[in-house]
């Protein structure tokens, strides 16, 4: 790492980059403004949208910043579409809070003085947090707690299949641009197969409810993981074995990263509406930084442990599946848990909503 810090930092402030901006940022300002009967009618269409950046990117990279000479090349292609990316976000993000401030204007000239300019002063001066203060709320409330143990499950159980995935297509593509080919075209693959589920998503939250979308990521991963540790378990000992190792690899990273992004995305932001603003703020940022951080450092970690112990990380395969399983029996109970509690909190909420109306 050392000798490579320069790609090893541009990884990290990546890494960062999208945590925050996505899994914060984003997130936050979508439950600011889409109110609980709106969100399993919206939340899946937001998940459907943003299927359509890997397809976008994917080719992007597959079709041009693969074709570079060299791979130094290919970087500066990769940060020439990130900065145009970036600017984007800016640009729309602007143009969003305009037209808020336009229509709660308008609102609170129509209403006159019943409380509507007081509550967007409310609405903008929310208190800002450290992460420490955030952590130590998280530690408080057992309904945010429940929320962490799904970002922090899908985070683990992601890292230990993604990990052992990619160093299968490592071996089988070990030129570094063929091997960015491959993943630009697997992110394609990721982003067209969420926007065709994304359909189904819709009706499983909105006919079958909350749980049931929520629980059907960790199903999925868990169904799927037999198979791709099957392949390890039988050998990777001729070309044709590590091939079958790798497409089952690929079909089980692009159903669970459809699922997550289709189902356990909206889910899991939805589960933050019922919430009173003061713990939307100190848990959020928490969660989606903290906590989706500490699973892929977490499990990086506890891999690099087995790597010390084993030698490789494809002869730790046994006892990666038994934690592998065990993250996922623990993240599908939590969300069986945080279900209840989901539904009472919602419920709470329309009644007051009700008897707010009355008076």
């Amino acid at each position: 790492i050392m000798s490579n810090w320069s790609s090893a930092l541009y990884y990290v402030i990546a890494e960062i980059y999208s945590s925050v901006s996505v899994g914060v940022l984003f997130w936050q300002f979508a439950n600011d403004v889409v109110p609980v009967a709106q969100a399993k009618r919206f939340y899946p269409l937001f998940a459907q949208m943003s299927g359509l950046a890997p397809v976008f990117a994917g080719q992007y990279v597959a079709r041009y910043a693969s074709k570079a000479e060299n791979f130094s090349t290919s970087l500066n292609r990769l940060t020439a579409a990130v900065t145009v990316s970036g600017i984007m976000i800016c640009t729309f993000y602007y143009l969003s809070n305009a037209y808020l401030d336009r229509t709660e204007t308008k609102r609170g000239a129509t209403l006159g003085t019943d409380g509507t300019a007081e509550a967007m002063v409310n609405k903008k001066s929310k208190p800002k947090l450290s992460m420490k203060e955030s952590a130590k709320f998280l530690a408080s409330n057992q309904y945010l707690r429940l929320i962490a143990m799904l970002v922090l499950g899908y985070g683990l159980s992601i890292n230990f299949t993604e990990v052992m995935w990619k160093s299968l297509v490592k071996k089988q593509y070990s030129d570094p641009l063929d091997y960015q080919r491959f993943m630009g075209n697997f992110s394609s693959m990721v982003g067209m197969a969420t926007c065709i589920v994304i359909f189904f998503g819709v009706h499983v939250i909105r006919i079958l409810g909350w749980r049931v979308g929520a629980l059907t990521t960790p199903v999925v991963m868990a169904v799927l993981g037999i198979p791709f540790f099957a392949c390890i378990f039988m050998g990777l000992d001729s070309p044709a074995r590590l091939g079958l190792a790798v497409w089952v690899g690929t079909i089980q990273s692009l159903l669970s990263k459809t699922s997550k992004y289709a189902l356990f995305d909206p889910t899991t932001q939805m589960a933050y509406i019922p919430l009173d603003d003061e713990s939307k703020v100190k848990g959020k940022a928490a969660i989606d930084v903290l906590g989706s951080r500490l699973g892929k450092s977490g499990g990086s970690l506890i891999q690099q442990g087995l790597v010390f112990v084993f030698g490789s990380i494809l002869d730790a395969a046994p006892v990666v599946a038994m934690i592998f399983y065990a993250v996922l029996f623990t993240w599908a109970s939590s969300a069986n848990r945080l279900s209840g509690m989901f539904l009472a909190r919602t419920e709470v909420n329309k009644a007051e909503e009700h008897e707010g109306k009355k008076e």
